[in-house]
């Protein structure tokens, strides 16, 4: 039997198999594709055997198993690691920001997070996107100008005492 016609008689029957020792069907494909690049690489002694297919099934079993060891030496290392500390939640002024940033076209949102969240250049700028650099001045401008107008609206300060005041 040649592997074509191996694999189109075997492979449903191994997928299921797989399924079933793993209960996640992008892990049963991942485990019999490999078995079935392995199987190919030893084609002329699998071939041979009296039950490929029980050779395949035996792949699939090993790789399963050491599937579930590296989760549980996953599992054991974070177990040991401490726990993250929590993350403070994003002040009012944050979140005002990234509310005002979500209503900004695209392109300005884009040139602003970039220049000023990870200090590209406005030069750096243009070359990633595409742009002229005027073209970017100009996406800055507008996103400034319309975040200026968004958050004079709608941003209050807190006053020691935690009362709020618009300003």
């Amino acid at each position: 039997m040649d592997f074509d016609g191996f694999y189109r008689d075997t492979s449903r029957r191994l997928l299921r198999y797989a399924y079933g020792l793993t209960g996640d069907p992008g892990e049963a494909q991942d485990l019999v594709q490999e078995a079935y690049a392995r199987a190919w690489q030893r084609w002329r002694r699998v071939s041979g055997y009296d039950d490929p297919e029980a050779w395949l099934r035996l792949v699939v079993n090993r790789l399963s198993a050491d599937r579930w060891r590296r989760l549980g030496v996953r599992r054991a290392r974070a177990a040991a690691e401490p726990p993250t500390p929590p993350v403070n939640p994003p002040s009012e002024d944050v979140v005002l920001l990234v509310r005002a940033m979500r209503d900004l076209p695209d392109k300005q949102r884009r040139a602003l997070a970039l220049h000023y969240l990870l200090d590209r250049s406005i030069a750096e700028i243009a070359a990633e996107s595409g742009a002229s650099q005027n073209t970017v001045k100009s996406w800055l401008s507008r996103g400034r100008a319309a975040l200026a107008a968004t958050l004079g609206d709608t941003r209050a300060t807190v006053t020691p005492e935690g009362a709020r005041r618009a300003r």
